[in-house]
C-alpha cells in the first residue's frame, strides 16, 4: 500500500511539474522546484524521467525545460469534434473581421479562467491574447461572465477565495454580476491591465449551462464605453450561434 502512494504521488509531482509550463514556456530548475514546492534533487530526477520519455527537453546552453514533442504527439490525437477551441475558431476569426479586434475563448477552471482560444486583431497597435493563459476570475468581462452564469458554489468560491483583490469592493462586484444577467454581457475597462478594455457574453450549450465565455478585447483609445455597449449585440448574437455548435 505504502509504494503505491509513492508511485501516486510520483505521479502528481510530474503532473505538476507540467503544468508549470502552463506559464512560462522555458523554466530553469530552481524555478520549477520552487513553483511546486519541492527539493531541487526530486525535481530533478522527475526532470530526467520525463525527459527521457519525451515530455520535456533540456536545453544545454541554458539549462532549462521546455515541452518536448510528446506533448505535441498527445494533442495531435484529442478529439476534434467536441473541442471549442476547434470547433468555433473559423467563427472567432468572422467575429474579429466583423468588429476589428481581437477575440478570445475561455473556459472556467475552478477559480480560474483558461484562455483556450484567440484570435488575434489584424490592426497594428492590438491587444495581443496568449493562449493557454490562466488568469483569476475576480476581474475582466470574460471572469465577470463565467462567475455570473456559475452555480452558487462557484460564486462562493470566488467571493471566499483569500486571493480576492482588497481594490475590488465584494458588494458592487455583486451588483455587478445580477447587471450582467439582465443585460447578457460583461464590460471591463482597465480593469485587469492598463490601457485594455474588453466586452464579453456567455456562450449556453443546448441544455442552457454555461460552456464558454466570448470575448472581444482591444486598447482603450479604440474601445470606449460607448464602443463597448455598441459591440455587445454583435457579441451575445455570435456567442448564441456558437451555443448551436457545441455538442453536449
Amino acid at each position: 500500500m505504502e509504494d503505491r502512494k509513492l508511485t501516486v504521488r510520483a505521479v502528481e509531482r510530474a503532473l505538476d511539474i507540467l503544468m508549470c509550463f502552463t506559464k512560462d514556456s522555458d523554466l530553469g530548475l530552481s524555478e520549477i522546484a520552487g513553483a511546486i514546492g519541492l527539493h531541487k534533487s526530486t525535481v530533478h530526477r522527475l526532470l530526467t524521467t520525463l525527459e527521457e520519455r519525451g515530455f520535456v527537453i533540456r536545453n544545454p546552453a541554458t539549462d532549462k525545460y521546455r515541452l518536448g514533442l510528446k506533448i505535441w504527439e498527445l494533442s495531435a490525437h484529442l478529439s476534434h469534434n467536441d473541442d471549442p477551441a476547434v470547433l468555433l475558431l473559423p467563427q472567432m476569426e468572422q467575429l474579429r473581421d466583423r468588429l476589428g479586434e481581437t477575440v478570445s475563448l475561455y473556459l472556467r477552471d475552478g477559480t480560474d479562467r483558461l484562455r483556450i482560444q484567440a484570435v488575434q486583431s489584424n490592426q497594428a497597435i492590438r491587444r495581443v491574447a496568449q493562449v493557454g493563459a490562466r488568469l483569476p476570475l475576480f476581474v475582466g468581462a470574460s471572469s465577470k461572465v463565467l462567475v455570473a452564469y456559475a452555480e452558487d458554489a462557484v460564486l462562493r468560491a470566488v467571493l471566499d477565495s483569500p486571493d480576492w483583490p482588497t481594490a475590488v469592493d465584494r458588494e458592487a462586484y455583486m451588483s455587478q454580476l445580477e447587471e450582467i444577467r439582465r443585460a447578457g454581457y460583461a464590460t471591463s475597462y482597465e480593469e485587469r491591465e492598463p490601457g485594455a478594455a474588453a466586452v464579453a457574453a456567455p456562450i449556453f450549450d443546448r441544455n442552457g449551462r454555461v460552456a464558454a465565455a466570448l470575448s472581444v478585447s482591444g486598447p482603450v483609445s479604440r474601445l470606449s464605453p460607448q464602443t463597448l455597449e455598441k459591440m455587445a449585440p454583435v457579441l451575445i448574437e455570435a456567442a448564441r450561434e456558437m451555443g448551436m455548435m457545441i455538442h453536449t
